[in-house]
């Protein structure tokens, strides 16, 4: 990957094909989600993918203390003037979701359209494994704590289908534990996000859910249920054959969707 320097920070950032800009923000616990969709042609055949490591992930910098959503949404803004790009498709999965959404309302001028992938939108609690995570984390056990987070969100298979198509990643994921439970959790929880807000948003939206999120916990159809109800104009899609793990699950079906929503945009 390469990096950029940004206001005093370094973030790790890889760039493919040409065309319109589309920013991949890739979703916590783990800093490689994205890295698949950029060898599918629906994507890389047409726009400019550009996936880069959140602060406090993978190859870029860490940060001391709290770092809020708006912290992190304007990285994601400073990463695009390093690069020169003046307006771009953002696609969020999760709590990048929620940086997504934060960058578009705090800068609408950089934002072509947006993908949001199950937004970790927090007016429907999680669930009882968010407990169970956060404890085993405070007792000092990562790896414990990885693990419990991501069979609530992804269900118990969630590791075979890592290992099959980013063989790695989890092992990874313990070492940024400390950004995950430590800052962005905070940081998604302190975060607004209801009907005025959604009145802010004037980019076009796609709301993407997995077909088998439902699955394994209700609180997938619920926020986006909420989401519709507060941005009706927005574009809903249903991913089949994947639940949380999304564009882990069904790549293809994932890049064709959202290739079709941003040419239209």
């Amino acid at each position: 990957m390469r990096r950029a320097r940004i206001d005093g920070l370094e973030i790790a950032y890889e760039e493919c094909g040409a065309g319109e800009p589309v920013v991949l923000i890739h979703a916590g616990v783990c800093a490689d989600w994205f890295a698949n969709l950029l060898d599918e042609p629906a994507l890389a055949g047409a726009y400019r993918l550009i996936r880069y490591h959140r602060v406090g992930y993978g190859d870029s910098d860490r940060v001391d203390g709290p770092v809020s959503v708006a912290q992190l949404a304007d990285h994601c803004r400073a990463l695009l003037r390093y690069l020169g790009i003046e307006r771009a498709h953002l696609v969020g999965h999760s709590s990048s979701a929620v940086i997504a959404l934060q960058l578009a309302m705090d800068h609408p001028d950089l934002v072509y359209s947006l993908g949001l992938l199950e937004t970790a939108l927090l007016a429907v609690p999680s669930g009882a494994f968010a407990g169970r995570a956060m404890q085993a984390y405070a007792d000092g056990d990562r790896t414990a704590a990885v693990d419990s987070w991501m069979r609530g969100v992804c269900g118990p298979g969630y590791r075979d289908a890592f290992d099959a198509v980013l063989p790695g990643v989890i092992e990874r994921a313990a070492a940024d534990a400390g950004t995950f439970f430590g800052q962005e959790l905070p940081a998604v929880r302190a975060w607004s996000f209801g009907p005025a807000e959604a009145r802010t948003i004037t980019r076009p939206v796609l709301l993407v859910v997995g077909e088998h999120s439902k699955d394994v916990s209700p609180a997938f159809a619920q926020r986006h249920a909420l989401l519709r109800a507060w941005l009706p104009y927005a574009e809903s899609f249903e991913l089949p054959a994947a639940n949380h793990l999304m564009h882990v699950q069904n790549p293809r079906g994932l890049a064709e969707r959202l290739a079709r929503f941003f040419s239209r945009q």
